[in-house]
């Protein structure tokens, strides 16, 4: 699609400090690829768009979510529950329901969610595998990716070994053995994993957690292997208290400790959540170049704290934004995770401790580079047209003097005049084109009622 996007109050590109933002109102987009920003005059037979009145912002990179989770919003039994009582409660109980037309609905509620809220780049920590599963989880989520135009990077979990607080997990939460679990991985990494800045689909291997979910002498043999396929590792680590008391008292050290000694630390590694990190784990993460995927929503909603992300980000580390689950995280878009990830740091350190032009750049730039996307995540000339056009046409916005902070700033549902990924609209005036969102509500009613332990 060629087009002159025209008149935006202003263009926010996704870099840091004074590269923020745009100088001009106007971006032009050349088929997948955006070819100036400026002030710019319309050519002949180009689309004009007339972004008056609207901010232009990179397509969101979300780099932790659960989507089969998207059908286990708010259940009564894990609402007031903390992270280890939860995860028994609704995700484990949960998962006998996890059939194929389950994870279609949920996923499809998941990816409307964040498309919506501008998301372009989606990757889900998927760990809903189990020996003799009868339908293929990883083809359904890259189909249901490629239909609504996204790049979908699929963080494939699982398991080789039970938690010991699982009493009588059903059998879609049964473990798979390391060679069943590699060979499944490579198996997908064949089928739909492609390398370059500007993919359309990854894999990357990603046990559910280092310590609970793998038996540790496998560790090694994960990071080898993900190495020599050419993917990235990524898991769950320091998401609470608990996490960090198990590790010290089961390994005699800290989390990070525990995956260093074991090869998971490098610029191919990042983790979800590190609510609990020592100012040593800190410089250890930036010296390393391990990512984090920074959760806040979910972290308030379970009660496990605050990641460092701003002290990381200080050190030079690499910061992303993810929304995770929907079961403990009720509203899973990237408007709202970034309106959080603004506040709850300057609550804990101060009203100067953290931009809206940083939290930005953690959930556009920040996550291009966890997930190897070097060529999205930033608004300039060459890279991939990943781009929403937000309107401010609703009264939060009303009196604000620097509208180019208004979507971070006010939260709240965004109105996404267009969307685009790759240079393909896949949103337009708050709507996903072909998206039938009356008949997805019933289905989700539907599948809702039939989830009952």
């Amino acid at each position: 699609m060629d087009l002159l996007i025209r008149n935006a109050t202003a263009i926010m590109t996704g870099g840091a400090g004074s590269a923020a933002r745009a100088a001009g109102p106007d971006i032009r987009l050349r088929g997948s690829r955006i070819a100036a920003i400026g002030a710019l005059a319309p050519e002949p037979g180009e689309r004009v768009l007339d972004a008056t009145d609207c901010v232009v912002y990179p397509g969101w990179i979300n780099t932790h979510h659960h989507l089969f989770q998207s059908l286990m919003k708010g259940i009564p039994a894990g609402i007031n529950l903390q992270l280890a009582p939860w995860l028994s409660a609704v995700p484990v109980a949960y998962r006998r329901f996890v059939d194929a037309e389950t994870l279609r609905i949920a996923a499809t509620i998941g990816i409307a969610e964040l498309v919506l809220s501008g998301c372009t780049t989606i990757a889900d920590h998927h760990y809903a595998y189990w020996p003799g599963m009868g339908f293929d989880g990883s083809a359904l989520l890259f189909e249901l990716a490629e239909q609504f135009g996204v790049r979908f990077v699929l963080m494939r979990g699982g398991a080789t070994k039970v938690r010991e607080i699982d009493l009588n997990p059903p059998p879609e939460a049964r473990p798979e053995t390391l060679d069943d679990m590699l060979a499944s991985v490579s198996h997908d990494v064949g089928r739909f994993h492609q390398t370059g800045g500007d993919a359309m689909r990854k894999v990357i291997l990603a046990p559910t957690t280092p310590t609970w979910s793998v038996h540790a002498h496998e560790l090694p043999e994960f990071a080898a292997a993900a190495r020599k396929m050419g993917i990235g590792l990524h898991s769950h680590l320091s998401e609470s208290l608990d996490y960090v008391h198990f590790c010290r008292d089961v390994h005699g050290c800290t989390p990070l400790e525990f995956v260093q000694r074991h090869d998971w630390l490098g610029p191919d590694v990042f983790f979800a959540h590190l609510c609990h990190m020592q100012p040593e784990e800190i410089r250890l993460m930036a010296e390393t170049g391990t990512g984090i995927a920074h959760c806040p929503q979910s972290n308030c909603r379970l009660g496990s704290g605050i990641a460092p992300a701003p002290a990381l980000a200080r050190l030079g580390g690499r910061v992303s934004l993810g929304v995770d689950g929907a079961g403990s995280n009720e509203a899973a878009d990237m408007i709202n995770e970034s309106h959080m990830a603004w506040l709850v740091h300057r609550a804990r350190d101060g009203a100067a401790s953290v931009t809206v032009e940083d939290v930005i750049s953690w959930g556009t730039a920040g996550g291009a580079t966890v997930l190897g996307l070097s060529e999205t995540g930033t608004l300039a000339p060459g890279m991939a047209a990943d781009l929403m056009v937000y309107s401010l046409d609703h009264p939060r916005y009303a009196g604000l003097h620097d509208p180019a902070i208004a979507p971070v700033a006010g939260g709240g549902q965004a109105h996404v005049k267009w969307g685009f990924c790759n240079g393909r609209l896949i949103v337009e005036d708050g709507r996903i084109p072909g998206l039938d969102l009356p008949g997805l509500f019933s289905e989700a009613r539907r599948a809702v009622g039939r989830m009952v332990i």
